[in-house]
């Protein structure tokens, strides 16, 4: 077994572990030392990597079932294209609808928090990188859980949170979500408060696609998703990751948040391609 090196990324969260080519086929006791940097850490990064669409997906398929994009209505599609450099080569300005759309990822999110199951793990290979902008933030929503008081807990333990991929996105444009994609996405509801199946860590579960709060007023709802999403991004929380070519990023959306900062992609090329890994279950069907 390689021997691995640890670096700290933020105090509350994050590493960067190298010595491994997670490009190359596993060993059990690899995949076994990674999912519990991924439920320790959340955020773990193995720069300097060799990575093409096969080995992504294998790299995937070795920690989970990988997840079907929702965008992909009626067909099964496991990529994802983040960025303005196509997979063809094509290069797509500020302007196009594509571009345009994802800048949707710039708000704070869970990816895929608005399935009836939610996704557990992003991976993301990073192949070209622009030289300003495109950093990507992160925050963990343990460590946010953890800065509250008991009796804050305590409110919050009970309550269920409406996820709407249609809610969020429409933010971006009016049509940004064409109405068969819609129809694939209903609302779904979640828990506020997630527990890590493997350590019992507790956390929140928020993001943009969450719409309201099941029992409450819109408007009190809105207040309380707002003022613990405000305390949770907290500038001194969150990790800024400037993403390098050879970058393999795997992260737990099951307890981050986190949004992309933007960059001119009339002046800068960015290709980087996501895979994500299922979750287990509904979260309502976690144990509390």
């Amino acid at each position: 077994m390689p021997q691995l090196q640890y670096e700290a990324l933020h105090p509350e969260f994050g590493v960067r572990i190298r010595g491994l080519d997670v490009g190359r086929p596993l060993a059990d006791d690899l995949v076994v030392e990674i999912r519990a940097a991924i439920d320790r850490y959340s955020f773990v990064c193995f720069p300097d990597q060799s990575m093409d669409d096969d080995r992504q997906l294998a790299l995937t398929r070795r920690l989970g079932n990988p997840e079907p994009s929702h965008t992909s209505v009626g067909k099964v599609e496991y990529f994802g294209t983040i960025g303005n450099v196509q997979k063809d080569g094509t290069v797509l300005g500020n302007s196009h609808k594509k571009t345009v759309f994802l800048t949707g990822n710039n708000m704070w999110h869970s990816d895929a928090s608005f399935k009836p199951v939610p996704a557990f793990l992003s991976v993301m290979c990073a192949y070209e990188t622009p030289a300003e902008g495109g950093i990507t933030m992160f925050v963990s929503l343990r460590a946010a859980y953890d800065r509250l008081p008991p009796e804050r807990k305590a409110e919050l333990e009970p309550l269920i949170a409406i996820h709407d991929y249609v809610h969020s996105r429409s933010k971006v444009a009016p049509d940004a979500v064409s109405p068969e994609l819609a129809a694939s996405l209903p609302p779904v509801r979640q828990r506020l408060v997630r527990t890590n199946p493997a350590t019992g860590a507790r956390n929140l579960f928020l993001g943009s696609h969450v719409r309201e709060i099941e029992g409450m007023s819109v408007a009190a709802g809105r207040a309380l998703i707002d003022s613990l999403t405000e305390e949770a991004i907290r500038p001194e929380h969150v990790y800024h990751h400037a993403w390098q070519p050879g970058d393999v990023v795997l992260w737990d959306n099951r307890c981050l948040l986190h949004a992309g900062s933007g960059y001119d992609a009339d002046r800068h090329r960015r290709y980087m391609r996501q895979t994500r890994v299922s979750g287990a279950c509904s979260s309502l069907e976690e144990a509390a």
